[in-house]
């Protein structure tokens, strides 16, 4: 029997990216399969946007009650698409797109190996590449982009284009719901490692990914990172050490967090900080935020009998 894949997208505020990169999809040759467009709530008219796109294209449209974040839009999706007796998963961005022949055979590999979860390489439309595998260095807490981690270092799949088993997914217990936007498919790796499945990048397989808009904004300097972008990447690394790391460790990653800060406020550039400071303030709650979190785990840990 064929497999059956659901594929979950969370839109918000890019209902105009879904018909050419989700349109082009044709799973015609996995029948009984769906798509599912979880809608989390910007505006209304965006909201009717992506209902009538939906309909027009035979798609399930599940509206999200607020602005959920990736990780809980993700979940809600799957958790739509499993009810509906979908066997595999294919987690994928609103501005990314794969061949159609690709991703059958992504999800026939998946669906004859459960424990097995998988990425395509990710390019961006120019051809440059955009993910093609990465780690997690756990001494350092830093992530960098590798076909081969290293000895020690934990291997990660981006959550922009992933195809993994239902039953995988749910021993996992899919997403954490905390995290909100950025390094949700970091946890999502670990917690995946921890109940046996491989991670693996296909390299043959190539999905595109235009990189959207969602992490920046316009101003003075032209388009620069959104304050959240600061905010939950220094938030959530330290939130992934709280739940993951022992408390030694992950004090030690809350001790390098100013450089690390520094390093992900750089990313958007010098100039940005001459018209505004919201890089700075954002990355700063952040990491007193994720500090917060630490701290938090170690109490809880020293309270546990």
């Amino acid at each position: 029997m064929s497999p059956r894949l659901g594929v979950v997208v969370v839109n918000y505020r890019s209902h105009d990216l879904l018909p050419a990169n989700l349109g082009g999809i044709d799973l015609s040759a996995l029948p009984g399969s769906r798509v599912v467009v979880v809608d989390n709530l910007s505006t209304e008219a965006e909201r009717a946007d992506v209902q009538r796109v939906g309909a027009a294209h035979g798609w399930d449209v599940v509206l999200a009650p607020g602005n959920l974040g990736f990780g809980s839009g993700v979940n809600l999706g799957a958790q739509h698409a499993l009810a509906a007796g979908c066997d595999v998963l294919l987690i994928i961005n609103p501005d990314a797109t794969i061949g159609s022949a690709d991703l059958v055979g992504l999800v026939r590999e998946v669906a004859a190996d459960p424990g097995l979860v998988l990425a395509p390489r990710i390019e961006r439309p120019d051809g440059r590449v955009w993910f093609r595998g990465a780690e997690l260095d756990l001494l350092a807490g830093r992530t960098r982009a590798t076909e081969a981690p290293a000895p020690g270092a934990m291997p990660w799949l981006t959550g922009a284009c992933l195809v993994v088993h239902r039953d995988t997914w749910l021993a996992a217990a899919g997403m954490d719901d905390d995290y909100f936007m950025y390094w949700e498919d970091v946890d999502l790796s670990r917690r995946l490692l921890d109940v046996g499945a491989r991670l693996e990048v296909r390299h043959d397989v190539v999905a595109v990914h235009s990189v959207g808009g969602s992490q920046e904004s316009v101003g003075e300097a032209g388009r620069t990172k959104s304050r959240m972008y600061y905010y939950y990447n220094c938030r959530n690394r330290l939130l992934f050490a709280a739940r993951h790391l022992p408390r030694r460790q992950a004090l030690r990653w809350t001790l390098s967090s100013p450089a690390y800060a520094k390093s992900v406020v750089l990313r958007g550039g010098r100039r940005q900080l001459l018209a505004s400071r919201a890089p700075l303030t954002g990355a700063v709650a952040g990491t007193l935020a994720g500090a917060r979190e630490v701290l938090r785990a170690g109490a809880t840990r020293e309270a546990t009998p």
